[in-house]
């Protein structure tokens, strides 16, 4: 069983956790994620089962795209509502959503930003998160990261304001509205995060843990899975002939091909093979997704 199962994460459950049970259910240990959510989130996570796992490495189109709610006045170890309180503080009457919309602006485009301790970036081998739980500032150099767009959508409730946010690779939610609290000058913090958007993968292709419970009891499990060629759509197609096939099959290039350089997509008889590349008109692997004959 091979292909890209799209999972709307439940909340309270770990990336890990969902791997974990969808490798009972698939019958495989070779399956991977795309993009770690933290318990408190749910939504779209890409999950990469057999020979699809070898792609995990290869999402170049990484964008995300969240709704999160922001709660003003309360600033937590965690940077979301399951930490412990650190700050909290009365929020003046002028904040309002006139006054949130009008700070956005700033925010969009490219920035650095310092991963949280309460992540599972790896400083020195060791994830943060671990040295955060014994009591331990680490210190960890900032990260380039771009905000694509920014827009305020709702004001749930007083001092609660959702925000949608299409951001690229690596963009942690929780400090970029630390961030706007700051720019408002109060403390913020995070009590909702539903990631609607992980590259091409978006949440009306995404199941619930039940409905893939499901579709394997009714035999349908493949029927929800995607291809592998999914994640590679932005890049250009290629057909090749069984010859070609053949050659990168056994890793061996193939020259005077008639294409431009670059990366593509390679396909032969309709069958998806993988990834190539082209220099000065020679073909050559980069990865390979079909079964060996």
């Amino acid at each position: 069983m091979h292909g890209i199962l799209i999972v709307d994460k439940p909340q309270d459950f770990t990336s890990f956790d969902v791997v974990a049970k969808l490798r009972g259910i698939c019958g495989t240990r070779r399956i991977g994620h795309g993009g770690t959510l933290d318990p408190m989130a749910t939504g779209v996570l890409p999950v990469f089962v057999g020979n699809a796992a070898k792609a995990v490495d290869m999402q170049e189109r990484a964008d995300k795209r969240y709704t999160a709610v922001m709660l003003l006045g309360q600033r937590t170890d965690t940077g979301d509502i399951t930490g412990t309180v650190l700050e909290q503080a009365d929020v003046p009457a002028h904040i309002d959503e006139a006054a949130v919309k009008a700070c956005l602006a700033p925010f969009v485009g490219d920035g650095m930003q310092t991963p949280p301790m309460y992540s599972a970036v790896k400083i020195n081998g060791q994830p943060l998160y671990k040295a955060a739980r014994a009591g331990k500032v680490v210190e960890r150099p900032a990260r380039p990261v771009t905000i694509h767009a920014l827009e305020l959508t709702g004001h749930p409730s007083p001092n609660e304001y959702t925000l949608d946010i299409h951001c690229s690779k690596g963009t942690y939610v929780r400090v970029l509205i630390e961030e706007i609290g700051r720019a408002l000058g109060v403390p913020a913090t995070m009590s909702a995060l539903r990631r609607t958007a992980a590259g091409p993968y978006t949440l009306q292709q995404a199941h619930t843990l039940q409905q893939v419970q499901d579709a394997k009891e009714a035999g349908r499990l493949e029927e929800l899975m995607l291809g592998v060629e999914s994640v590679f759509m932005h890049l250009p197609a290629q057909e090749v002939d069984e010859d070609t096939r053949f050659r990168l099959l056994n890793g061996a290039p193939t020259y005077r091909f008639p294409a431009q350089d670059g990366r593509y997509r390679i396909s032969c008889g309709g069958e998806f093979l993988g990834v190539c590349r082209v220099s000065s008109h020679t073909l050559t692997v980069e990865k390979l997704f079909c079964e060996r004959a």
